[in-house]
């Protein structure tokens, strides 16, 4: 066969795969030309330096108060669940009255643990003294 049978079925995806190992090669070349390039050559000092597990800690306080961490976690909690709901909302009409009840259960159980969040204090943003 001497000619290259571009009708296969998987031709584009053996393509791609040929464009993809050519640029990744390319930015693999690229990007060590370019840090050998601009790499500092005085780096005698941080040879000798002593490294255990990173670098040496900094001795300022922590300024990011934990509060903003629950925050945080919470939103993500939260917002996951609500994520829960998109695909019972395709298949409403699919599931009928226990696909129905069985959301109002999960709203329930995302408001208690919203309640409960609440009364612990875990929304309330605290400032930094």
């Amino acid at each position: 066969m001497s000619h290259m049978d571009v009708a296969h079925p998987y031709f584009g995806a053996f393509l791609l795969f040929v464009i993809t190992v050519v640029a990744f090669s390319a930015t693999v070349a690229l990007s060590r030309f370019v840090s050998r390039s601009l790499a500092r050559l005085d780096t005698e000092k941080l040879k000798v330096a002593i490294y255990e597990c990173g670098p040496e800690p900094n001795k300022q306080p922590n300024r990011i108060s934990a509060q903003f961490y629950l925050i945080a976690l919470l939103f993500i909690l939260f917002d996951v669940e609500i994520i829960f709901m998109f695909p019972w909302a395709v298949d409403f009409k699919v599931l009928g009255w226990f696909g129905f009840t069985e959301m109002v259960l999960f709203i329930l159980l995302l408001a208690i643990g919203f309640i409960y969040a609440w009364k612990k204090g875990a929304l309330e943003w605290h400032s930094i003294k």
